[in-house]
């Protein structure tokens, strides 16, 4: 079977997308990365992707201002590279609206919570584990779900939890969280490609 190319939007070191590329290496999975877009860059995940032969495409500054732009440039390069599904992993700016549109149902989002918990606008990375921890909350997790035209409304694909212990801080509660995300995004993109997984409205269902 054809292998369904997929783009990777980073920010960062790029964990969760060095993660995906490598349970591709070591299983056998219907996807490949076609390319690799940072909203920086500076990202470090830039140079991995170099090291693995994948493209690194990096936009200037200021065509994130303006909505069209990166919109066009966005939606130019995904055709460049016949993209049929997008993974944002780590990814910290906010798709534009025609993106999603483009795209329906092709876009996904790791969150390090379970949405609806813990989600929307200035809700990432430190900041979500903290609000937990402020929260009192028992326990936490990770959330794979489609992209929404607003931050983190989109279905839930799959979530899973972990334990929130007494002595945590948002490193260490990230650390365990972000263990959970490198094995929750190979295995959503694995079930997406492979055609496992059924939306009706906001109800997903994993087809095994």
């Amino acid at each position: 079977m054809e292998k369904t190319p997929i783009a990777v939007l980073i920010s960062g070191r790029g964990s969760n997308m060095i993660a995906l590329h490598e349970a591709m290496r070591k299983q056998s999975m219907h996807a490949e990365i076609a390319c690799v877009i940072s909203s920086s860059a500076s990202a470090e995940g830039l140079q991995y992707a170099r090291e693995n032969s994948m493209p690194a495409i990096s936009y200037k500054p200021e065509l994130w201002r303006d909505d069209q732009q990166v919109t066009d440039a966005i939606l130019h390069t995904f055709s460049e590279y016949h993209v049929q599904l997008v993974v944002l992993a780590g990814f910290l700016k906010k798709i534009p609206e025609a993106v999603v549109r483009a795209f329906p149902n092709r876009i996904v989002n790791i969150h390090p919570a379970l949405l609806p918990a813990f989600g929307g606008k200035g809700m990432y990375g430190r900041h979500v584990h903290q609000a937990v921890l402020d929260y009192g909350c028992k326990v936490s997790g990770a959330t794979v779900h489609f992209v929404a035209v607003d931050y983190d409304t989109g279905p839930p694909i799959l979530q899973e939890c972990v334990p929130v212990k007494a002595d945590d801080t948002a490193e260490s509660l990230a650390a365990r969280i972000l263990q959970l995300e490198h094995r929750l995004l190979p295995k959503c993109v694995d079930l997406l490609t492979r055609g496992k997984v059924q939306i009706e409205g906001r109800t997903t269902r994993v087809l095994e």
